[in-house]
């Protein structure tokens, strides 16, 4: 939180899910900005082009600023783009949480819109897949892979069908960002 000129802001880390794949669903790195600064998002930054986006905003509540922001960017994009929001708090914590996880394959994190229930996440642990885990933190699920990432069964989409909208970083980029925007 920021006070300025009596206004108070809130820094968030959004993600955006399922955009420049292929040939469809572009949503240039610009657009984006624009889209953000025209839904009262400001100190507006982006990394690498797969829809990770830093802005103040002076919303505070987590689902107005996903809202807001899909609006925004449905407009600018011509297609629905599920937006999942982060506090740095929230982003660092993923980030400490997967630090003490050691696996010697690939790890990616499927950071969710809504926390699970406990029912849930008990399903989605007690699925066994040989080589693979999934270990769930508050809203950031980390899965625990192989070496090849387009063999693993268990993906970000297993995700979204047991635990609802999720979108899917490796963990270089979830460090990244935290070490960025999350100090």
């Amino acid at each position: 939180m920021i006070r300025g000129q009596d206004v108070i802001v809130h820094t968030w880390i959004a993600f955006l899910r399922a955009i420049n794949l292929g040939a469809t669903r572009k949503f240039p790195k610009a657009a984006i900005v624009a889209a953000v600064t025209a839904a009262g998002g400001t100190d507006v930054e982006t990394y690498i082009n797969t829809g990770n986006v830093r802005l103040d905003h002076e919303l505070d509540d987590r689902a107005q600023v996903e809202l807001t922001l899909e609006k925004a960017f449905e407009e600018a994009a011509g297609f629905p783009v599920p937006t999942i929001c982060f506090t740095p708090a929230e982003l660092r914590a993923v980030a400490e949480y997967a630090a003490g996880l050691a696996h010697p394959g690939r790890h990616y994190v499927s950071l969710l819109k809504n926390e699970p229930s406990a029912e849930l996440v008990a399903a989605i642990l007690a699925r066994k897949v040989d080589g693979e885990a999934a270990r769930v933190d508050g809203r950031g699920v980390h899965l625990l892979l192989g070496e090849n990432y387009h063999q693993a069964k268990l993906t970000n989409a297993t995700i979204e069908r047991a635990l609802g909208v999720a979108t899917n970083r490796n963990l270089t980029v979830i460090t990244t960002l935290a070490r960025k925007w999350a100090p």
